[in-house]
């Protein structure tokens, strides 16, 4: 099967068509997958590109519950439809809170009664009302202990952080904005009484089971050790999760995996005649959900030396974007970063485009200078950091 009738088939399936143009937050996600969120924009240009939803009414699904970031795949945070809280908070458990806990009893003398204690005394505090961290410690006092240089060395400095994370995990509590943004990391811890994770009851197994029937209806065609990875689950594992779906090989020499159904309306695809571009974020679904770039590009465009984290590096063997992507049809075509001293999107294509780019171009621009302030990737990111991908962006602009 040709690769751009694959690329288009996953634009499409992603609702980087058009077709999701009107929905709301909460059904865009179950159809495209969990977003992935690290305290940046991506999240919101996300879901403008597919539904052309504004920040105000992503914020108010946030505010009502119908979408929520929440611990999940590998124990990292993602933005999640309601349908899938309890699945998310299931399938994330034993990652990140599990493996922090794991290294403060080995340095620190951490016991699993303290931390379980710690808990309580957590729920306890918060039984009046969503508090902030400073707040919280403050009310727990002595419950919270220092961990001294060793617990500083390997990255957590008290005991705080180990029962909030096993209790986000859980579903007990969950991280409120204090501003109602996903792209800020300021927040309240509010009690989550009768969560979704605490009234349906699964297995790991079966959780495992289910994010797998869910990930390649997202992504499908997609290899094991692309789940895998998306997953956080061993080989083992990945493998008896995948295979009660009743999944088949793209064909007899592609080992990627499909549904039936979605491989017999595959086979009938058609890749659109007219262009149709997208701006999204580098951490958007069409790339995240597989960690890797070389199948969005076409063979002339795989050994593209770009700017990367390590310098200048070749497009098609990074994992992960180094800017934000430009697509076409599911075809990376190009860069885009955003430039809050210009209030500008500063852009490049790997050979020219129509107008219908600028005219993206011009809308996500005015997006993110109208209602986000900026598009920061992740919650580090900063204007001064951004600085050198916005000059190489400039340097190699063809619009």
């Amino acid at each position: 099967m040709q690769e751009d009738v694959i690329r288009a088939w996953w634009a499409h399936r992603q609702g980087l068509d058009g077709s999701l143009m009107g929905a709301s937050a909460a059904p865009a996600l179950a159809q495209t997958g969990w977003s992935r969120s690290v305290g940046g924009a991506g999240p919101y240009v996300a879901l403008f590109a597919r539904t052309g939803l504004s920040r105000e009414a992503i914020d108010a699904a946030v505010a009502a519950l119908d979408i929520y970031e929440l611990p999940a795949a590998r124990g990292c945070t993602y933005i999640v439809p309601s349908a899938d809280f309890a699945l998310a908070l299931h399938a994330g458990q034993g990652f990140g809170d599990d493996a922090q806990i794991v290294t403060a009893k080995k340095y620190c003398g951490v016991t699993d009664a303290e931390v379980e204690q710690l808990c309580h005394a957590v729920l306890a505090a918060l039984a009046a009302g969503p508090l902030d961290p400073r707040a919280l410690k403050d009310a727990l006092g002595d419950a919270v202990r220092n961990l001294g240089a060793e617990g500083k060395k390997r990255g957590t400095t008290t005991t705080l952080p180990l029962a909030l994370g096993k209790l986000q995990s859980s579903g007990e509590i969950r991280r409120v904005s204090t501003n109602g943004r996903l792209d800020q990391q300021r927040y309240r811890y509010a009690r989550w009484d009768g969560s979704p994770s605490q009234q349906v009851q699964i297995s790991k197994g079966e959780a495992y089971q289910e994010l797998a029937r869910r990930y390649f209806r997202w992504i499908g065609p997609a290899r094991m050790v692309h789940f895998q990875w998306f997953s956080g689950l061993s080989a083992r594992d990945a493998r008896e999760a995948i295979a009660p779906l009743g999944l088949v090989p793209l064909s007899s020499d592609d080992d990627r995996l499909i549904f039936p159904d979605d491989l017999e309306e595959l086979s009938v695809f058609r890749v659109p005649t007219e262009p149709h571009y997208d701006l999204t974020g580098g951490l958007d679904n069409i790339a995240h959900l597989r960690r890797e770039m070389l199948s969005l590009l076409p063979e002339a465009d795989r050994q593209r030396r770009v700017l990367g984290e390590q310098g200048e590096q070749i497009l098609g063997a990074l994992s992960d974007m180094p800017d934000h992507p430009i697509l076409d049809r599911g075809r990376l075509i190009g860069f885009w970063q955003y430039d809050p001293e210009a209030k500008a999107i500063v852009w490049a294509t790997f050979d020219q485009h129509s107008v219908a780019l600028s005219d993206v171009v011009a809308r996500t621009e005015a997006f993110i200078r109208d209602e986000l302030g900026d598009m920061r990737s992740f919650s580090l990111d900063s204007p001064e950091s951004r600085k050198p991908r916005i000059a190489a962006l400039r340097q190699n602009a063809h619009h």
